[in-house]
């Protein structure tokens, strides 16, 4: 399952033809450092790395669903090496090695936390080489954040079906982080997807995506003290993800109904509870660096059965798009289906996956801040999320 599970029915002419080909490689346990010619990333140098400054980051590739390819790579600023499925490598015995279809990836002090969505848990490792702490399970887990000693992780509690009169409420799975014991959960609606905090409460994107004839419209705000829902918030149909910029301010993406309604971008703002700004933009991903927010999408059309990639960046201070399309080297028009998108903090640069056609490796690029073209890296199967790896625990 990646963003939405009726995407699936989008390509599933595509993974036909690919699935005799890829049947063979559905349990593979390869560990490489892999440069395509020419592509070799340049690192920093560790000198050049200073306190409190990432010094690489993890990169989860979702894998196809059924698959069991979710994987871990990593890329290290000191060596310039990008090492492909470093999970297996630092894990060589584990079972099913990483798990179905990888969500998301975070680093939160010195545990690696990775949301394996059909394997039904969360794997939580050491950052600092990814080896195995333990896990904590929980069904159809979609999204995480953090908050003192908790991670609060949104959960679709039932099965991957669709079905317009899908039952089961979802909820928000209260973890503590020391012990990796579940210690409460809080109900809200129907398949709740991203999550963000701030100022004491957890926004939470309630999607309905099993239920495309009765998508969801309401974002969850749970007060934390209490761990109860304080209030729900009409905004689009079919939310997907939230980020909280550094004023409190919520930012919250619709995905449409991929016919008429077209995906949008909400701004709530808490203080008046009201929303305050609506863009017109897809936001598959959405990367919070400072008071500017990255976005990159690719919405789909089930009318036109076409997708067209986008780029644009937001000043969330002012609310005002700065850039609506890629203006950066002609790299960028390379990548086919852009699915994540991270800036490093310290360096400004722009990292942009590319799910390419889902059933084969994607691809990771590498921007300068002002667009210019770094390398390219072939990854696992779509690439999905990126968490930054710090000299001292975050």
């Amino acid at each position: 399952m990646t963003r939405d599970i009726r995407k699936i029915t989008a390509r599933c002419a595509l993974a036909a033809m690919a699935c005799s080909a890829m049947l063979w490689q559905s349990c593979r346990h390869d560990v490489v450092v892999d440069y395509p010619t020419g592509e070799k990333p340049t690192g920093s140098k560790p000198d050049e790395v200073e306190q409190g400054e990432p010094i690489g980051f993890y990169l989860l590739d979702e894998g196809n669903m059924g698959m069991n390819k979710a994987a871990i790579d990593y890329y290290d600023y000191s060596t310039g090496e990008y090492t492909r499925d470093i999970y297996l490598q630092a894990n060589p015995d584990a079972v099913m090695a990483l798990g179905d279809v990888g969500n998301q990836i975070a680093i939160n002090g010195d545990r690696l936390w990775a949301i394996i969505n059909c394997s039904n848990k969360v794997e939580v490792m050491r950052s600092s080489d990814c080896r195995r702490v333990g896990q904590v399970d929980i069904p159809n887990c979609r999204h995480m954040a953090f908050h003192g000693d908790y991670a609060y992780v949104t959960s679709y509690a039932g099965p991957v079906l669709i079905d317009d009169n899908y039952n089961q409420l979802g909820y928000v799975a209260k973890i503590n982080v020391n012990t990796l014991q579940e210690e409460a959960r809080c109900i809200v609606r129907f398949q709740p997807d991203g999550i963000a905090v701030s100022g004491g409460r957890l926004y939470v994107a309630n999607s309905g995506g099993y239920r495309p004839n009765n998508y969801e419209k309401m974002m969850s705000v749970i007060d934390i003290a209490s761990f109860t829902v304080e209030k729900e918030v009409e905004l689009g149909v079919n939310l997907n993800l939230v980020a909280a910029d550094p004023e409190g301010k919520i930012w919250v993406s619709s995905r449409g109904d991929y016919y008429d309604v077209e995906p949008s971008l909400y701004c709530y703002d808490p203080a008046t509870s009201t929303v305050v700004k609506t863009f017109s933009t897809d936001a598959s991903s959405m990367w919070m660096d400072g008071d500017l927010l990255y976005i990159v999408g690719c919405p789909f059309s089930y009318e036109t059965m076409s997708a067209e990639p986008s780029f644009s960046v937001i000043d969330t201070s002012t609310l005002t798009m700065l850039q609506s399309g890629w203006e950066g080297a002609a790299e960028f028009d390379k990548i086919k289906v852009p699915y994540c998108v991270a800036v490093d903090p310290a360096r400004g640069d722009i990292y942009i996956t590319d799910a390419g056609n889902y059933v084969n490796p994607g691809y990771l690029y590498a921007f300068g801040a002002d667009g210019s073209f770094k390398w390219r890296q072939r990854t696992g199967d779509i690439p999905a999320s990126i968490a930054f790896l710090y000299d001292q625990p975050q």
